[in-house]
């Protein structure tokens, strides 16, 4: 597992570590969740993106499903 260290104004430090302890998480695990939905958005948005080139409506549509069960 890698360490990284993440330099925030002190205001929004605050306000994350307010979040975390009202989810009853770590920041380390918020900042983990964080980075796991980011990835995980930007995954289905280049999905979409190869699907929309290569113009496989069917694809397009499994993409959008795809999204809509990240929402859920």
């Amino acid at each position: 597992m890698a360490n990284f260290t993440v330099r925030i104004p002190e205001d929004r430090y605050l306000r994350l570590k307010q979040l975390a302890e009202a989810r009853k998480t770590s920041l380390n695990s918020l900042f983990e969740e964080m980075a796991t939905v980011m990835l995980t958005e930007h995954d289905v948005q280049t999905r979409l993106e190869i699907r929309k080139r290569r113009g496989s409506a069917k694809g397009l549509i499994e993409a959008i499903d795809a999204l809509d069960e990240l929402e859920s």
